[in-house]
């Protein structure tokens, strides 16, 4: 097999990883197929708050409504969405989210996560607004790591913390780096002038890292106690344990990883790697509230318009 077949083969598997799916022959059926009829008509399921969007295509699609604010408020639902990789959506996947009358789709991923996972598969009329907020050079490293098949390469590359650390420097960039400050700026405001006829959804590959910080970003903003914007993060891991353990199975029975588990870092969210993020807010800002104005450069207007839009009956 020639090189660009090879680098081409894995890229594939590594999209897989991240989407939480691979191909059948080496994923089993995925259980969203057996909810499809019931999604078909009613879309969401409920949960502590949290609505899941259930579709067959993609595992981490939710509502951010539903969250109550200090003052006892609740943010709206129906208004923004996030998402996981929208690529590999089904015909009754796209109804669906035909269904929710979407204005605006924006995708974080960069260029050559697009590449390998293809362009997102949205109603007719609606087209993604790329707005690629860097990865720090995650989609590489996996190409690189499980492209090896070297189990001695990828436990020096990613075992011994190597992993969870790469992560923690992800969420920092999250605040250091200028263009992904106003990547998220761009978000926020395009949420705060919107309305409530047109909803938003925002999505990266794994709807995890690049979106839950947006999401956190986000509820707090608007007044959501920390500790329920962090379980909104966490639910992540929730969303995406199953597919995420049937990717590390596929990765080893295909022979691309002895020891697939050293991508459990990666496949995650936790609390250190949103901390480390949360960290370089307090040395740079001061606090949130100065990453959003400051950082962010969102103006006292813009903050007030965004709660006017997502928060109350």
């Amino acid at each position: 097999m020639s090189r660009a077949r090879i680098c081409l083969a894995t890229g594939v598997v590594v999209s897989a990883l991240a989407v939480g799916s691979l191909p059948a022959a080496a994923l089993a059926e995925s259980p969203a197929e057996a909810t499809v009829a019931a999604a078909a008509t009613l879309p969401y399921r409920h949960s502590d708050s949290v609505r899941q969007i259930q579709l067959q295509g993609a595992t981490n699609v939710r509502d951010l409504g539903g969250y109550r604010t200090y003052d006892g408020e609740m943010v709206r639902y129906g208004q923004v969405y996030r998402a996981d990789g929208l690529g590999k959506l089904t015909d009754a996947d796209v109804a669906t989210l035909g269904r929710l009358g979407l204005g605006k789709v924006i995708d974080f991923r960069v260029p050559v996560e697009v590449q390998y996972d293809g362009a997102d598969r949205l109603p007719s009329g609606l087209t993604a607004t790329s707005r690629p907020v860097t990865d720090n050079g995650l989609y590489a490293q996996l190409l690189t790591a499980i492209g090896s098949r070297d189990p001695v390469k990828q436990e020096e590359m990613l075992g011994g913390g190597k992993a969870e650390a790469f992560m923690r420097d992800v969420y920092r960039t999250f605040v250091t780096n200028p263009e992904n400050r106003a990547r998220f700026a761009e978000t926020l405001r395009d949420i705060a002038d919107g309305d409530r006829r047109s909803p938003l959804l925002y999505h990266c590959t794994s709807g995890k890292d690049r979106t839950g910080w947006t999401s956190y970003v986000l509820l707090r903003a608007l007044g959501v106690p920390s500790r329920t914007a962090e379980r909104d993060y966490l639910a992540s891991n929730d969303y995406r344990a199953a597919y995420d353990a049937k990717v590390r199975e596929g990765l080893k029975q295909s022979g691309l990883m002895q020891n697939p588990d050293l991508l459990i870092p990666l496949q995650e969210v936790r609390t250190d790697y949103l901390g480390a993020a949360l960290a370089e807010v307090e040395t740079d800002y001061g606090s949130l509230h100065g990453y959003l104005r400051e950082g962010l450069g969102l103006d006292y207007g813009t903050l007030a318009k965004l709660r006017a839009r997502l928060v109350g009956s």
